[in-house]
């Protein structure tokens, strides 16, 4: 096992760079954003999911009206009639026409649910929990392996957050239907995968079994593990480094796996994937693919590139053959702040926060965008 990479004050920086009074926009151009494709659904969930992780270190305010621009951007996405959440905007705030995602009704419907679960907001969790109700027939209609293990997480948090009713029969039904869909392929030893190519965010299904498991049984558990000690033991290298799959080509069953350009999606939902298999099984192999997973941003991959930049909260979008990808756009910059908190959150507390250099004892703003969390 390498050793244990570093932890960081949290930096909102270049997140806050990359977001304007719509949300954040998708890319950027280095560290400069790039406008021209405007935002999508996805990344702005994802960048709700970072405003309330931050605020358990930084306290609600600090992250309050980026929470509300992100709630905003879904409530503005969601057709009223069917249900579906729009993907693609334009920087002028028109919406692109092509229909949503499968993705991205699955991802916003996990945002909303967290937001049910966690924010100390009595009006937003309301707004969230009507978005989420409003959507959920078109979310039980899904068929894509990712958007389905999505909203089981959702339902999952909305759950915790006070929601029944449909929301638990759409629970039950969509991760039954995710436990059938591997449980269909789970003797092939050799490739116990349900899709015929092995592509992006893989470990998103192995964590959406390990978390649904808690509620519906242990063999829906034993299915999210199998799929995930699968993902760890073709992509954790013997020296103990992650190596995922590259989007180059992704992996076909039976074919060459593509080493480049790995993602730092692949990284974090491994991290998040273990992270539901040690609360499953409370097995420390798994938290050790967690310090894995999290060293892949840090230089602790195949070609030794740190590709976090943590003074500035960002990440560049891609390792590959060549080095680090220097742009530094909205996905892999949130996938760096998540996989950041995750970790700071599973490592004893005495480890939890890095030192900084005159940091006083309230959390505050610096002059360099950090908001560092007060010393013990």
């Amino acid at each position: 096992m390498p050793e244990l990479a570093p932890l960081f004050p949290v930096n909102r920086r270049h997140f806050e760079a990359l977001s304007d009074a719509t949300g954040i926009v998708q890319h950027a151009v280095g560290s400069v954003p790039d406008p021209t494709h405007g935002y999508c659904t996805d990344d702005v969930a994802r960048a709700l999911t970072v405003d309330l992780l931050h605020a358990r270190s930084l306290g609600w305010a600090a992250v309050e009206e980026s929470a509300w621009r992100s709630l905003r951007f879904l409530a503005d996405a969601l057709e009223p009639g069917p249900g579906w959440f729009r993907n693609c905007r334009a920087v002028d705030g028109a919406w692109i026409a092509a229909a949503g995602s499968e993705d991205a009704q699955g991802r916003a419907m996990r945002a909303l649910g967290e937001v049910v679960l966690e924010a100390p907001d009595a009006a937003m969790r309301a707004l969230a929990a009507a978005l989420f109700e409003h959507a959920l027939p078109a979310t039980r209609a899904l068929t894509a392996l990712r958007g389905r293990a999505s909203a089981v997480l959702g339902c999952d948090a909305a759950m915790r957050g006070g929601l029944d009713g449909e929301t638990l029969r759409a629970h039950r039904e969509l991760a039954t239907g995710l436990w059938a869909t591997f449980e269909a392929g789970a003797g092939a030893q050799e490739w116990p995968w349900p899709e015929d190519v092995l592509t992006y965010e893989n470990a998103l299904p192995a964590q959406a079994l390990l978390v649904a498991g808690q509620r519906l049984g242990a063999r829906i558990v034993r299915a999210g593990q199998r799929a995930l000690d699968w993902l760890i033991g073709i992509q954790i290298t013997p020296d103990g480094h992650l190596s995922p799959v590259g989007n180059g080509g992704w992996w076909p069953r039976g074919g060459a796996r593509a080493q480049f350009d790995q993602q730092p999606i692949e990284a974090t939902a491994l991290l998040l994937a273990a992270e539901a298999a040690h609360a499953a099984t409370g097995d420390d192999r798994y938290a050790r693919t967690m310090e894995s997973a999290y060293g892949w941003f840090l230089g602790q991959n195949d070609l030794g590139v740190r590709l976090a930049d943590p003074e500035r909260g960002a990440c560049c979008d891609g390792l590959t053959r060549r080095g680090a990808n220097e742009n530094q756009g909205a996905e892999s910059t949130l996938m760096w702040l998540i996989a950041l908190e995750r970790v700071r959150a599973a490592r004893p507390a005495s480890t939890r926060v890095a030192p900084v250099p005159g940091a006083g004892p309230r959390p505050r703003p610096g002059a360099d965008g950090a908001v560092r969390p007060a010393r013990d």
